[in-house]
């Protein structure tokens, strides 16, 4: 922006002042003389020096006074004033470059004040222009710069832009300059570099074809230079070109190349090693080599670049069969990471871009471009493992099939014809050693019994082995997976043998519910059938399902009750099993169900329990026969340690003696007995007694005795032959059937109907040393056969002591 003359910034302010004294009401005749200043910037002086008068036309004295950019404000200390001539002086150098306002000009103002009055009589604005001298040459944004180019970059292509710039006056010589490259190091004949530029930014090309192996660096010098008149400056920077090499060199085969040999059923052998040479750098992509197989349709082998030699490494992936193939022909490429790249100089004319071949190339684009080496793999015979055809088989058998039955036959094949080996067959897994396996033929049998029950899905998995006679000895696997089919070998059971019912006027009911371990058709639903005398008692309904109602009518009376039924499945395979019915007044009494059922309930302190229990009982009866319920007269001290011996006279002991019993019912006078819980094999079933017994029922108790005998004698056979047999569990579960279906059928016959009781009242035939002639006693139906003596040795030593005191002694002949 060019500043302002002088004069007319001075009229300006002689204006602006005229009307300021106008107002102050003070008129005064005004006149000026100002010439133009300027400074030279950097003028070396000698300082101080005269720069010009401030003349004003007065006929009374003036004091001159400067103010502002030089004097009073930075840069301070430049220029001074006379206060008396208007003298203004220069007394050191002014920088122009440190000047901030754009016009380059000291911004100050002059005042004139009368000496009479010491007013100030005139104002005005002066401007010093700074004049720009060349002090400042062209300066780089950047000393250095660093630029790497691939070996392909094309001609033309820009590879750098810079910036410079001068501090001096732009609207001046001073402050314009031209870029140029002084130097390129090293100098070859494949490029040329050149420079545009436009308004202080240059940017630099090449013509040509970048040669990685002429040069792989170039140095560029290049100047910044301004165009001063008296003096021009400068300055330079240094661009660095670094080029990275491209493929411009195909790699080649070296070395012995040809047959490699493997052996068969081997998985990552190496086989073959492949070396070639790379006239590009070392380790770049344009030396890396990759390597190709061709002709390997199966996949087989595999080929990596050892990434330090750049060899190619064959391996062998996937097992060969020398019985299939014995040998494999391929053949072997080489081609670089990067692509193939070629640029050649045709013509260099003068200030144009050179004429040059440039392309680059694929093995799909150039085929004849990239070699190819032929290679033949042998596959070396070893011993091969048996092979079972099929490796699984799948075989259906019905379970319990007897011991011996054929089940199916596996078989092997050796393909090592050439060996001639031969092979037998190992049983490898089978966890219940149900099957044998011949070893000559791998005929599968059954060894024992199979039971689908105890198997998860039906099925059983074994392992069978097939070695060979071979060095080193090879096995193969095979797999048998027996489906075992069901059979009706397991009978309907109740899930609970107790069950709770509330006494009501209306026939109230509770669910029972049976399963069964065999599959349908075998299976539910079920039929059910109460036995004895349940009529207008109880009732099933539906009689048919596997969740029925037992349903008890109206007229059966709280207590303890023992209902024997008979669950058949589907096929009528059937079980008579006992359930325990508590009975009790839930309106008066909530927990009536868990008291009666604590007083029926025994210990399930396994068979050997139960049998000593029974036993027990048994032994209590005996001695019923040979006690009198009357209270004794004296008694007989014995010597053996036992106690007293009681002497009664009773004609037939044990006929008038009653059993008491735990408390009544407050409407019915039948009384509870305790029942003993029977368990065989985990499976607990209740005795089932009758539903009340009378005092006249336990009154005989020479029946009762020969079926606690016959009980007993019963439970013992049956526990020995538990112990020696070693039938399935099935097979136990019928016995225990059978054994409790005996004990109901013998416990029933104590059973008499409820209209029946009164007709049996007990009596007393005769006190202690009465007679009365033709009594009519009792008869004690005790058959000669149901006494079995030899059922005392189980007793203990106590009882059997006991037995010995009481019984009576032999007659003497």
């Amino acid at each position: 922006m060019r500043t302002l003359p002088v004069t007319f910034l001075l009229l300006l302010f002689a204006l602006t002042t005229y009307t300021w004294a106008d107002t102050g009401r003070i008129r005064q005749k005004r006149a000026w003389i100002i010439d133009s200043f300027s400074i030279e910037e950097e003028n070396p002086g000698p300082f101080p020096y005269k720069l010009g008068n401030i003349e004003l036309d007065r006929k009374y004295l003036v004091n001159f006074a400067l103010y502002g950019e030089g004097v009073t404000e930075e840069p301070k200390g430049v220029l001074s004033i006379n206060d008396q001539t208007g003298e203004i002086c220069v007394h050191k150098k002014v920088d122009y470059e440190s000047i901030a306002d754009s016009s380059k000009a000291l911004k100050l103002h002059f005042e004139a004040v009368n000496r009479s009055n010491n007013e100030v009589d005139t104002r005005l604005g002066v401007e010093i222009k700074v004049l720009d001298i060349n002090d400042n040459p062209p300066i780089f944004q950047q000393s250095n710069y660093d630029v790497t180019l691939e070996e392909s970059h094309a001609q033309g292509d820009k590879i750098l832009t810079v910036l410079a710039s001068d501090k001096d006056d732009i609207t001046t010589l001073n402050g314009t300059f031209s870029f140029a490259i002084k130097s390129v190091i090293p100098k070859t004949d494949n490029v040329e570099f050149y420079i545009k530029q436009s308004d202080r930014v240059a940017t630099i090309y090449f013509k040509g074809c970048l040669d990685y192996e002429k040069s792989p660096k170039y140095t560029i010098l290049l100047e910044a230079k301004d165009h001063g008149e008296k003096k021009q400056l400068s300055s330079t920077s240094t661009v660095t070109v670094k080029i990275s090499d491209n493929n411009n060199h195909i790699p080649e085969f070296t070395g012995q190349t040809g047959s490699g040999k493997v052996k068969e059923r081997d998985i990552g052998t190496e086989v073959l090693r492949f070396q070639v040479t790379d006239k590009d750098t070392r380790g770049t992509n344009a030396w890396k080599a990759k390597y190709i197989i061709h002709g390997d349709t199966k996949h087989i082998f595999k080929i990596e670049t050892d990434p330090t030699t750049n060899e190619g490494i064959l391996t062998v992936v996937k097992a060969m069969d020398y019985e299939e193939q014995a040998y494999q022909n391929v053949s072997i490429s080489v081609q670089n990471e990067a692509p193939y790249f070629s640029c050649t100089i045709k013509n260099r004319p003068d200030n144009s871009m050179w004429e040059v071949n440039r392309f680059f190339e694929t093995p799909k684009s150039n085929p004849k471009l990239y070699k190819f080496i032929p290679v033949t793999i042998y596959v070396e015979d070893v011993n091969d493992p048996p092979v079972f055809t099929p490796p699984v088989t799948d075989v259906n058998i019905r379970e319990n099939t007897d011991v011996g039955t054929f089940v199916t036959t596996v078989t092997a094949v050796d393909s090592d014809g050439a060996h001639g080996n031969t092979i037998r067959y190992v049983k490898g897994q089978d966890d219940s050693n149900w099957i044998t396996v011949d070893e000559r033929t791998g005929k599968i049998s059954v060894a024992k019994l199979m039971d689908r029950e105890s198997l998860e899905n039906s099925t059983y998995t074994a392992i069978v082995f097939a070695v060979d006679n071979g060095e080193p000895p090879l096995t193969g696997t095979s797999t048998v997976r027996i489906h075992l089919q069901d059979l009706n070998d397991n009978v309907p059971l109740l899930t609970v043998n107790h069950v709770n019912l509330c006494l009501d006027k209306e026939p109230t009911r509770v669910n029972i519910t049976a399963v069964d371990l065999d599959l349908p058709p075998y299976s539910s639903p079920f039929y059910y059938e109460l036995l004895g005398d349940v009529k207008g008692k109880w009732r099933i309904d539906p009689a048919q399902g596997t969740t029925v109602d037992l349903v008890k009518e109206s007229n059966v009376y709280s207590g303890h009750h023992f209902l024997q039924i008979r669950i058949a499945d589907q096929q009528g395979f059937s079980t008579m099993q006992n359930l325990s019915v508590t009975v009790c007044n839930c309106a008066r009494d909530s927990s009536c169900h868990e008291r009666m059922v604590s007083k029926a309930r025994m210990g399930s302190g396994g068979t050997w329990a139960l049998i000593l229990a029974v036993l027990l009982l048994a032994v209590i009866l005996l001695m019923a026969f040979l006690m009198t319920c009357k209270a004794p007269k004296n008694m007989i001290p014995l010597d053996n340690g036992f106690g007293r011996l009681i002497t009664t006279n009773t004609e037939i002991p044990g006929t008038d003696c009653m059993v008491p019993f735990n408390g009544n019912d407050e409407t019915h006078s039948h009384r509870e007995t305790k029942v003993p819980t029977i368990i065989i094999n985990g499976v607990q079933d209740v005795a089932q007694v009758p539903n009340s017994i009378s005092s006249d029922h336990l009154i005989q108790t020479s029946l009762y005795g020969s079926y606690t005998r016959h009980l007993s004698r019963d439970i013992i056979n049956y526990q020995r032959s538990s112990i020696r047999s070693s039938t399935s569990y099935s097979r136990i579960t019928i016995m225990r059937q059978k054994l409790f279906s005996l004990i109901n059928q013998r416990l029933l016959v104590l059973q008499t109907c409820d209209e029946d009781r009164d007709a049996y009242k007990p009596h007393c035939y005769a006190h202690e040393g009465e007679f009365i002639a033709n009594a009519d006693l009792d008869t004690i139906s005790i058959a000669e056969t149901d006494f079995l003596p030899e059922s005392l040795n189980y007793l203990d030593y106590k009882f059997s002591k006991l037995a010995t005191i009481c019984s009576p002694p032999p007659m003497k002949t």
